[in-house]
């Protein structure tokens, strides 16, 4: 109970101190900036700034990229200004206002795209990954477990520069720390402002799609990092802000309750045709089962220029210490065999493909790669297998750990001196490990994908599922 009472206590004194003053309880301040707008340009001034101070120390990609980050942070904080002197608006005007988030949005994730050759690619990747967390103001009525999920998806990335990183350039891991710390308390800051979705005023006019849109943070607030940013790429039609806008409105039309039944129009007696069987032969012949399914046309593929547009060319070049094999296609003899133990090899949108690399390398990685074949020697690192499908991989040496990572179909052949590797596997299916017998042949066993997990009074305890059948 003495707890409880001091809990109580803590929060009125919380509540005293946001309501200070006459009007200034929920929108406003002193200064006539809401709240939590100041507590923004707070999260501008620290987290941000210090990612983007250390970006420009990384240079190259990795700043010019920070910039793109930072401009669409301030096209958010332009938002939440509008938000805090203006009622809800409309569906279609809050997706109007959504717009320049999600266009800022499109040009961090198309840099990455475009530089794929990048030596900063995991850094580019991070970023491209985590960055639709800017979302968050059309997720309600949960914003921050949304930004969570986007922050878990740069992990992977982020956990590949610590581990190069670690012990060679700590500028590295201080730019991981700093990137993180931005959702972190983006996150706080939801859950203390924004805890249901993004607040709006409740006095002030209803916002309308011509609303002003402020670009500067107000004085105290982080600078602008040097330099302009690049200038902002047309708006996709289906982008994924406009997809969380219209499940926003899913949800407010739920939430009317019966209300939501008002619009219907009443349907009389002379207007149904079991009452009625004269209706039946008015307006053709009627359909005698349900319409067969064909597949939706993706909106955005309306562009005629874009179904045009040229393949990307084939590549298999050594480039500083990095093999780059990318968009190789019916390719049945691709072969990398003048090889070093610090060279590492990316392979990138490689179809119908087989490759064989000679030799020791520290690194090979797969990526988006269909129906390719992997032949290796020895790897002192790692093998990694992203976001493909149809892969098989055998290794005629050693390798100490094999990884999988959103990718289904996936056959590893192992060799004798290669039994002791790790494989580790995440959102993955049909995988499939190959044991060499004595005979030269190999056996085959499955990748388990489906776990039970318990708790046994002290913690959680996993364990494989075996499915009958």
């Amino acid at each position: 109970m003495e707890s409880l009472v001091e809990r109580l206590e803590k929060a009125v004194e919380r509540l005293e101190t946001v309501c200070q003053g006459p009007g200034m309880c929920g929108d406003g301040s002193s200064k006539g900036v809401a709240q939590y707008v100041q507590a923004f340009d707070a999260l501008l001034a620290g987290p941000v700034a210090e990612y983007i101070k250390i970006s420009k120390e990384v240079g190259g990609d990795v700043q010019k990229h920070a910039e793109m980050v930072h401009a669409g942070l301030m096209s958010e904080r332009a938002l939440l200004v509008v938000a805090s002197q203006h009622q809800q608006p409309t569906q279609n005007a809050f997706s109007s206002l959504l717009k320049p988030i999600s266009e800022q949005i499109q040009v961090v994730q198309n840099f990455r795209e475009k530089n794929r050759g990048s030596k900063l690619f995991n850094h580019l990747s991070a970023v491209s990954e985590s960055i639709p967390a800017l979302g968050w103001v059309a997720m309600a009525p949960k914003p921050g477990p949304y930004v969570k999920e986007m922050t878990d998806a740069a992990m992977f990335y982020t956990n590949r520069i610590l581990k190069e990183y670690k012990d060679v350039d700590k500028k590295q891991v201080d730019w991981v720390k700093a990137y993180l710390s931005i959702w972190t308390e983006l996150q706080a800051y939801i859950k203390e402002y924004h805890t249901t979705g993004l607040t709006w005023s409740k006095t002030g006019p209803v916002a309308t799609e011509g609303a002003k849109l402020p670009s500067t943070p107000a004085a105290g607030a982080a600078p602008p990092p040097p330099g302009p940013p690049p200038p902002p790429a047309p708006a996709p039609t289906c982008s994924s802000t406009d997809e969380t806008a219209s499940r926003s409105a899913l949800f407010a039309q739920i939430n009317r309750g019966e209300g939501i039944t008002s619009g219907l129009r009443h349907v009389s007696d002379d207007m149904k045709t079991h009452k009625n069987p004269a209706l039946k032969n008015q307006g053709g012949p009627l359909r005698s089962g349900p319409k067969p399914f064909t597949a939706p046309k993706p909106a955005c593929n309306a562009n005629p220029s874009q179904k045009t547009s040229p393949k990307a060319p084939a590549l298999l070049e050594l480039e500083g210490k990095k093999w780059r094999v990318e968009n190789q296609e019916n390719a049945t003899n691709l072969v990398i065999s003048d090889t070093e133990l610090k060279q590492v090899a990316y392979v990138f949108k490689c179809t119908n493909s087989t490759l064989q690399i000679k030799g020791k390398i520290n690194s090979i990685t797969l990526d988006n790669c269909k129906k390719l074949g992997l032949v290796f020697d020895d790897v002192v690192g790692i093998v990694e297998i992203i976001n493909s499908r149809d892969v098989k991989v055998q290794v005629m040496g050693k390798v100490p750990t094999i990884s999988i990572n959103k990718t289904d179909g996936c056959h590893v052949y192992l060799s004798k001196n290669s039994l002791d590797c790790e494989i580790v596997s995440a959102k993955s299916s049909e995988m499939n490990v190959l044991i060499p017998t004595e005979g030269g042949d190999f056996t085959e066993f499955p990748v388990p994908e489906q776990f039970k997990t318990v708790w046994n009074g002290q913690k959680l305890v996993t364990t494989v599922t075996e499915i009958a059948g």
